[in-house]
C-alpha cells in the first residue's frame, strides 16, 4: 500500500530536525524555568536536569520509531561502532541538526 507524502528519508531527517530544536529548546527552557524556581544553586541543577531529561525521554518515543531519535551525533557513531542497530549515517543526518541548533 503506498502511502502519499513525504519518503522514509525525508521522514528521518524532517524528525532529526524537529527533534534537535525542541530538544535545544528544553534545555535552555530547563535552565531559565530553574533559575526563576529557586535561588539555591543544588536544587536548579535537579530542577534543570530532571526538566531536561523529560524532555529527551518525550522526544524519544515519539521520534524513535521515525529516525531512532539520534538527536546527538555521538549517538549516531556509538549505535554504528557498537552494531546495535542499522542507523543512517551521520553524514545524512548532520544536516538537519546544524540549522535546528542554529537559534540555540
Amino acid at each position: 500500500m503506498n502511502r502519499p507524502g513525504l519518503t522514509l528519508g525525508a521522514r528521518r531527517l524532517l524528525a532529526e530536525f524537529v527533534g534537535t530544536g525542541f530538544l535545544l529548546a528544553g534545555v535552555v527552557g530547563s535552565g531559565i524555568m530553574a533559575e526563576r524556581l529557586s535561588s539555591d544553586p543544588g536544587l536548579q541543577l535537579l530542577q534543570s536536569a530532571l526538566a531536561a531529561g523529560a524532555v529527551l525521554v518525550a522526544l524519544i518515543l515519539a521520534l524513535g520509531p521515525v529516525s531512532g531519535a539520534h538527536l546527538n551525533p555521538a549517538v549516531t557513531i556509538a549505535d554504528r561502532v557498537f552494531g546495535v542497530s542499522p542507523s543512517p549515517r551521520p553524514s545524512d543526518t548532520w544536516p538537519p541538526r546544524s540549522p535546528a541548533a542554529s537559534p540555540g
